[in-house]
């Protein structure tokens, strides 16, 4: 073997106690690289002897970690291979190898970690699975049925508690000396082997399969560590403590109040330190009852039971026994009589008998056996035996615990669901009985400056006498879960928005953390101030608030470091393993460090304690404290029996390099070190070390300065708040480096680089509240006579030492306020290091360009707050030299001075001759002071323009003013300053300004966009009486869509309006909801209604109002066509309006049918009209108001009689007549001319011409057709692109498929040269889109179309009356459509023009746009006409009130004919046939069903001409004619199939062959409101397609129809 050392490095032996496979050292390979040598070099010694000197183990690799036991070790390369080396004599080999031996059964497996036990092993895969080796005898290796396991075996944590069970990856394991422990990626622990220091709910021992630590599950577990018999963990608080606050006031169980106040001379101390006497708060048993348990109600409390059903009394000797504690005999065992007894309640809870003053009925008794136990183990320990297996008996006696674990057959409380879940708690005394705190959750924290008092513990074996007085008591532990119904360890964390550097928990480490103990605690080693063990795992409530960030643990002793650098001990400190001088061993303490030693990594071995830590210099030093090994290598016993009393230094710590890491077991030391290559690790060393010491200095300042000093005034708690989340960061990021440096030192993962953000948002936070500090005086203030003025005085010299001062005479305020800027000059230490780091890389690297920008936004920082000083400090000497009177009003916090026209001349224009004018430019304002009066103008809405060129420095001040003020931006954090390239600031911005002159905005306040000094664009206009506006402005005043409302006084009601304005006035399309209930929606002008709307009256204008009118208005009243539907009277008017009021022709129906129409004067029908009545009666003469017949006229019987003459009298009321009655024959009946509806009716096409006018303006045509198309396209566009950008705002308005929809009508169509056929189906499915929403003018005009349309001829309305005007209307829609489509796209032809068809798109989108039909001619293209264009988009709307008056129209004849259609399809298919005359040859012989012929016999129904009767039933679910048509004719054609498949393909038809065959089909189709279907096709269909086959065939079928009837 090499041997390689240093000059100052020597091979010593004093190991030879032990194998000598410990002193080998195993060499690289000659071809190894140098650079590989210089990282991860591992240093191994003993004791702390002076001549110490350490040996270099060198590998083929670097070494990432290493493990130590009691006799063996594990090393980890950094290429995933494991390592062993000492006495291991579970490998079943004669001879030990000579050197560290690779793990072969580990060679195929990456490996992320290693863990060592007393005598067994562990290694942890990069996939979280677990391999375990070494000794087995008490099931700590997790193998059953093996006492020693030779190689690593695969051990798998299953949870079982999940359906189906699933494989728990790992992420680290800790071992001790009879058990395992293992942290799960969840968080979770897990356990495995012998012992109380499993934390598990069980008495039975060994437990071979790895089991949950039930009382941790919930909690974010973080680090593990086990010692000889003891386990630790550290536990995140999920929930910072500052931020989780206590629900509760009183305990759940006990009921008491969990907060008691004691009156103190002048003060109240509030205390929360209540701990329930009952144990925590048990669960209801019958809810989450685990499987495998019952209620302890229900358990027999028997030997005989089950052990996981066993209960019994609740005695300190039966905790200890079955969990390896006791040894003694049965005689030994406490009386009953003297312990509490757990007695179960009614509600099956237990609780535990005491009484009132003591719950031992002798107190001696409990004292005497305390003493007892506590002599026996101090009598036991020397005298201990082996636990057997391998282990060599020369150290056994330090790592094994006394007592013995071979009496199982006593009885254990071992609950066996929720309900009897009795737990030992931090502390063991309350009024003498055993309980566990109620307090769960965490207390509030964060901006507790006050410093906790320091824990005094007595060192006793008594319970009766332990005193603790921990200030801390009253912040409750946060990682503690709820106790919710049925479910145990549940963790109920409240949600609550944090800080930038809490909501990076994943990038930074949490110092939010609580210390858990369990196990054994015989040399105290638990923490808890006693000796007693505990079964499950307990808080270290001391530990509280400490900030630790590892734990570790030895044989006997525990370790706790913190975040500042601090370490804490407990335990065994026989040989001066804990650091410290008569300091109790029970609970944590501080070890005995020098005065700016800082400690950053513990380890642990048998008996003593090492540590690495900062001193003078960036290089790491090293600290042993311990018992002595004897430097003699000729004694058989190396140890001395001397131990150090304090920690001690190791010299030989400055010669091996930089030490990153130290490891401890049994008698070992190592330490895993670095060389200084390229100067990387020195700096990296040099960054972690300066950190540590900022923190430390940050966390004396926030204990010893802020915490006294912090008072009622707001600012100073602004920034003692600031700081405190600046000196939080500060922690976090030291624990990051000392992780850095411990792991894989990746530049990339440096957090200060990474997340630069979090450290600039962190220090700017900091920078503003001290400056607003600075500024008010606040820290003249403090200076003041007061309670503060002792304090400082006597801080005075703690300051001068925390800032490192030389200056002697420097003044108390300047000492406050460096002290305070102190943390900003850091920012230049993390400049100047990563520039240093930078050096370490070559310039073209990606680490160099990382660090480089760092470096310069570190950079540009520390420069802002230096700016940010100076800027404070000259605006406090200005406020304390100013002697104006209005200080009080200008100063605020946030305010700094640029400049003043004292030191910078600045005179008014056009200034009187005495007057006497001062300009101050702060920060946000301007100030124009003038005698006793100033004038304050905000810097966000200023805008100046320069006169003359002696302004220019006042002009470039006031831009530059006004540009850092708008680059606050929304959130008013401080941003590095940024200007135009011009040097002049944004003319539009987003402020806030209160009007205050008078006129229409006086006392007004606007918040939102402006534009050189006027409101422009989207923004809130607010009155003091509650008037609002918001919406968008356009030079100063609302225009644009916006939303205003205003209270109405005599109502006390608000009035709302929403839609569009213009020039400050309502103007264009919105709704109006009034104070009195009525809504109107429609067309403004000038704040009026104007052009075509909608109201809507009645009580708060429901459906069910009074009335709704829609039509046109002219300057707020109805004039020219409108329809109002009276709900209270029943009635609805039709026709024309004038000022309010119903005047000219128009016509009237009332809900019982009858109908008028005539002309109307002052809302009265008079003169000349015509009334019908449902039974056909028609009256034509003269009326008076109110619908009274007066004057001549004629009634018309429903039979043909009638009645002219003189008529005076109300229908219905009964009529008074003087005249002629006349009963014709039937000729002249016949030619007779009866009165119909229709003749006093408004025309169609003057009808809702306000709706057309709005769609041409909207199109930007002051009337149809006067204007540019190109103008037109341009308003679209304009429309939808505006109605896009206001669904930013209101995003779920629109879906995905409408936005998409309307991002492609934005694009405008363009075709070159005449219309195609391509061209024209494209115009086609581009109407269909634009038909679609309501967005764009043409679709906005359908649906108003078709809301008009619904609202006249629905409800009231439909009567059978209004078909034909119905019929007339929409084509008078069709025609007046076309005409704007033809607007839009010049080139199409006229309605009934004609389009050539190109070969290549004929049939290209006719399946979509079905109503274009061929032409018959010869030359095949389009009909173009506004029935085939627009009626396929229209139809479809209208059809259900359309449909409804046409069934109206033909009811009796439809009832006729249904009546025949039942009678005839009584009849079998042959009957039929023959009775309609169809011959015999085209009777159907047979019928093919389902590929199958069946032959028609005489009693076959339904199955002739299936297929047609099938195609012929579609015509009642087409909606336009074209449809229908297209129906009837592959009704035809199925037909003829039919017959071509019977009689040949040469079959050709005659009419008189058709008509009968046709008719069959009729009948069968069985269709409802045939006739109505008909009259529709005949009414609407183009009469083109009334020509040629589609005309035949449409002739054929009402010629069948009227044949069904007779």
């Amino acid at each position: 073997m090499l041997l390689f050392s240093r000059p100052f490095e020597r091979t010593i032996n004093f190991w030879e106690c032990l194998p000598s496979s410990l002193h080998q050292l195993l060499s690289s390979s000659s071809g190894e690289e140098e650079g590989s040598r210089e990282k991860g070099v591992l240093y191994r010694w003993q004791g702390y002897f002076c001549r110490v000197t350490p040996e270099r183990l060198l590998l083929s690799r670097p070494v990432l970690h290493a493990a130590l036991g009691t006799l063996h070790g594990l090393l980890l390369t950094e290429d995933g291979h494991v390592y062993n080396f000492g006495e291991q004599p579970w490998k079943r080999v004669e001879s030990q190898p000579a050197g560290p031996v690779i793990e072969s059964a580990l060679s195929g497996q990456c490996v992320i970690s290693v863990s060592a036990g007393s005598y067994h092993c562990s290694a942890v895969t990069e996939d979280g699975l677990i391999h375990m080796w070494g000794e087995n005898s008490h099931g700590q290796c997790g193998v059953s049925g093996m006492d020693q396991v030779p190689s690593p075996t695969p051990v798998n944590v299953v949870d079982g508690e999940i359906h189906p069970p699933q494989l728990v990856q790992v992420l680290n394991v800790a071992c001790g000396a009879q058990h395992t422990l293992a942290l799960s990626r969840k968080q979770e622990v897990w356990a495995w082997g012998s012992g109380c220091q499993l934390g598990l709910v069980t008495n039975i021992f060994p437990v071979w399969k790895p089991q949950k630590v039930e009382h941790l599950v919930g909690r974010y577990v973080v680090q593990i560590a086990c010692g000889g018999f003891h386990s630790l963990a550290l536990v995140q608080i999920i929930s910072p403590p500052e931020y989780s606050q206590q629900a509760r006031d009183r305990c759940g169980q006990c009921k008491p109040s969990l907060y008691t106040m004691t009156g103190k001379d002048d003060h109240v101390v509030i205390s929360d330190e209540h701990y329930c006497p009952l144990g925590v708060e048990l669960t209801d048993s019958k809810e989450g009852r685990r499987s495998g348990q019952s209620s302890p109600a229900q358990t027999p409390q028997s030997k005989n039971s089950s052990p996981h059903f066993e209960v019994s009394p609740l005695t300190l000797k039966n905790i200890c026994e079955d969990s390896g504690f006791s040894d003694r005999s049965q005689q030994n065992t406490t009386s009953q009589e003297s312990q509490p007894v757990p007695a179960l309640s009614e509600t099956g809870h237990a609780r535990l008998r005491r009484t009132k003053s003591n719950p031992y009925p002798d107190e001696q008794a409990l004292t005497d056996y305390l003493k007892r136990i506590s002599d026996q183990t101090l009598a036991e320990q020397p005298e201990a035996t082996s636990l057997g297996g391998s282990h060599p008996p020369s150290r056994q006696s330090s790592l094994t615990c006394p007592l013995r674990s071979d009496q199982s057959d006593e009885l254990t409380l071992c609950p066996s669901s929720p309900a009897l879940s009795v737990y030992i708690s931090d502390h063991v005394i309350s009024n003498g009985c055993l309980f566990e705190s109620c307090e769960e959750g965490g207390g509030a924290a964060g901006m507790d400056f006050c410093p906790a008092d320091p824990l005094q513990v007595k060192k006793s074996t008594s319970l009766t006498d332990i005193t603790l007085e921990d200030a801390e008591a009253r912040n409750r532990r946060g990682s503690l879960p709820g106790f919710s119904p049925g479910i145990v360890g549940v963790t109920v964390v409240g949600a609550r928005t944090t800080t930038t550097t809490s909501e990076c928990r994943n990038l930074l480490p949490s110092l939010y953390t609580e210390v858990w103990s369990w196990g054994r605690g015989q040399e105290g080693q638990l923490g808890h101030g006693d000796y007693l063990p505990r079964l499950q795992p307990l808080c270290i409530k001391s530990l509280s608030k400490k900030e630790v960030v590892k734990i570790t643990a030895g044989a006997n002793h525990s370790l706790a470091l913190t975040a500042q650098c601090q370490v804490y001990s407990w335990g065994s400190d026989k040989f001066g393993q804990l650091g410290r001088i008569n300091a109790p061993s029970t609970v944590p303490n501080l070890a005995m460090i020098s005065e700016g030693i800082r400690v950053w990594d513990v380890a642990a071995g048998q008996t003593h304690t090492l540590l690495l830590a900062d001193g003078d210099c960036y290089q790491p030093i090293l600290y042993y404290s311990g018992e002595q090994v004897l430097e003699s290598t000729d004694s058989a016993h190396p140890l001395s029996g001397t131990y150090t009393q304090t920690p001690t230094l190791l010299p030989f710590c400055m010669n091996i390099g930089y030490v990153s890491k130290v490891f401890g077991g049994g008698l070992n030391c190592l330490a895993l070190a670095d060389q200084n290559a390229m100067g990387f690790i020195a700096t990296i060393h040099e960054l972690a070390s300066a950190e540590r010491k900022f923190y430390c200095t940050l966390s004396k300042v926030k204990s010893k300065i802020l915490s006294p000093l912090l008072s009622s005034m707001l600012l100073f708690q602004e920034m003692a708040g600031s700081f405190s989340k600046l000196c939080h960061l500060t922690g976090q990021h030291s624990v990051s480096l000392t992780n850095f440096l411990q792991r894989g030192k990746v530049i990339k993962t440096l957090v200060l680089i990474k997340s630069t953000d979090i450290f600039m948002d962190t220090y700017k936070e900091y920078s503003d509240p001290v400056g607003n500090f600075l500024v008010m005086g606040g820290f003249q203030s403090l200076l003041k006579p007061s309670q503060c003025v002792v304090i400082l005085i006597n801080k005075l010299e703690l300051i001068q030492t925390l800032l490192e001062s030389k200056e002697k005479n420097a003044s108390p305020y300047d000492l406050l306020v460096n002290l305070f800027y102190m943390p900003l000059q850091h920012l230049h230490g993390y400049n100047r290091l990563l520039l240093k780091l930078a050096h370490c890389f070559e310039v073209n690297t990606e680490e160099y360009d990382w660090i480089q920008n760092g470096c310069s936004k570190y950079e540009a920082l520390a420069c802002l707050v230096s700016k940010q000083r100076r800027d404070a400090e000259a605006t406090f000497n200005f406020w304390k030299n100013f002697k104006g009177k209005n200080s009080e009003s200008l100063r605020k916090p946030s305010r700094r001075l640029v400049c003043e026209s004292s030191n910078k001349a600045l005179t008014l224009q056009n200034a009187g001759r005495f007057s006497a004018s001062w300009f101050i430019l702060f920060s946000d304002v301007l100030v124009h002071a003038q005698f006793s009066s100033h004038y304050v103008y905000p810097l966000a809405i200023l805008w100046v323009e320069p006169i003359s060129d002696e302004s220019g420095k006042w002009l470039r001040a006031i831009n530059q003013a006004i540009e850092d003020v708008l680059a606050l931006g929304l959130n008013g954090r401080t941003c590095v300053s940024r200007s135009s390239q011009k040097g002049e600031p944004p003319v539009s911005r987003t402020s806030t300004y209160t009007f205050s002159k008078e006129g229409r905005l006086k006392d007004a306040t606007y918040e939102g966009r402006w534009l050189s000094g006027k409101p422009h664009g989207k923004g809130t206009l607010k009155w003091p009486e509650g008037t609002v506006y918001c919406g968008t402005f356009k030079n100063g005043l609302e225009d644009g869509f916006g939303d205003f409302m205003t209270p109405n006084i005599t109502l006390n009601k608000f009035e709302r309006y929403q839609g569009h304005w213009k020039e400050g006035k309502i103007h264009g399309f919105g709704t109006f909801w009034y104070a009195s209930g009525e809504v109107y929606e429609g067309s403004f002008r000038d704040n009026m209604c104007h052009g075509h709307g909608m109201l809507r009256s009645g009580k708060l204008a429901s459906p069910s109002s009074s009335s709704v009118f829609v039509g046109q208005w002219v300057q707020g009243k109805r004039t020219g066509y409108g329809v109002c539907d009276d709900f209270s009277r029943g009635e609805k008017y039709m026709g024309m309006w004038l000022d309010d009021q119903r005047h000219g022709v128009g016509v009237v129906i009332t809900q019982f049918g009858l109908y008028y129409e005539g002309i109307f004067c002052n809302n009265k029908m008079m003169g000349n009209g015509t009334l019908l009545c449902d039974d056909d009666t028609v009256f034509e003469g003269e009326f008076i108001e109110d619908w009274t017949l007066c004057g001549k006229g004629v009634l018309f019987m429903p039979n043909g009689d009638s009645l002219d003459g003189v008529f005076d009298g109300h229908w219905g009321a009964g009529l008074r007549v003087a005249g002629t009655f006349t009963k014709p024959f039937e000729a002249l009946r016949r030619e007779r001319k009866i009165p119909v509806a229709g003749q006093h009716a408004v025309p169609a096409e003057e009808k809702w011409k306000a709706v057309f006018d709005e769609c041409w303006s909207r199109l930007g045509c002051e009337g149809p057709g006067e204007g540019v198309h190109e103008k037109a396209w341009e308003n679209i566009a304009i429309a939808l692109t505006a109605r896009r950008r206001q669904q930013r705002y209101r995003p779920e308005e629109l879906s995905r498929s409408q936005t998409k929809m309307l991002e492609s009508l934005e694009v405008i169509p363009q075709h070159v040269g005449p219309i195609t056929a391509d061209s024209y189906n494209r115009i086609r499915r581009y109407l269909l889109k634009a038909c679609d929403t309501p967005h764009h003018p043409l679709g906005w005009l359908l649906e108003t179309l078709v809301t008009v349309y619904r609202m006249t001829y629905v409800g009231v309305g439909s009567n059978r009356r209004f078909l034909q005007q119905a019929v007339e209307e929409i084509q008078s829609y069709l025609t007046r459509i076309f005409q704007i489509v033809r607007f839009l796209f010049p080139g199409l032809p006229e309605d009934g023009g004609f389009i050539l068809d190109s070969s290549s798109s004929s049939d290209e989108g006719t399946e979509s746009l079905n109503s274009s039909t061929h032409s018959e001619t010869p030359q095949q293209g389009w009909l173009v006409s506004s029935s085939s264009l627009i009626l396929p988009v229209l139809l479809p709307r209208l059809y259900p009130p359309l449909f409804t008056l046409y069934t109206l129209e033909k009811e009796r004849e439809e009832e006729v004919y249904w009546n025949c259609v039942l009678r005839l399809n009584k009849q079998p298919d042959l009957a039929l046939l023959a009775f309609l005359g169809v011959q015999q040859k085209f009777c159907p012989v047979s019928i093919s069903v389902l590929g199958e012929k069946n032959q028609v016999l005489p009693c076959t129904k339904d199955a002739c001409f299936a297929t047609a009767v099938e195609t012929l039933q579609q015509i009642s679910t087409a909606f336009t004619p074209s449809d229908k048509l297209q129906v009837i004719q592959l009704t035809f054609e199925e037909i003829t199939q039919d017959m071509q498949a019977l009689l040949g393909q040469d079959f050709l038809w005659c009419m008189d062959d058709l008509f009968p065959i046709f008719l069959y089909v009729v009948l069968r189709a069985r269709i409802r409101n045939l006739g109505s279907e008909v009259s529709l096709i005949e009414d609407l269909t183009d009469p083109s397609l009334q020509l040629g086959q589609l005309g035949f065939m449409l002739t054929t079928l009402k010629k069948e129809t009227l044949n069904s009837k007779i």
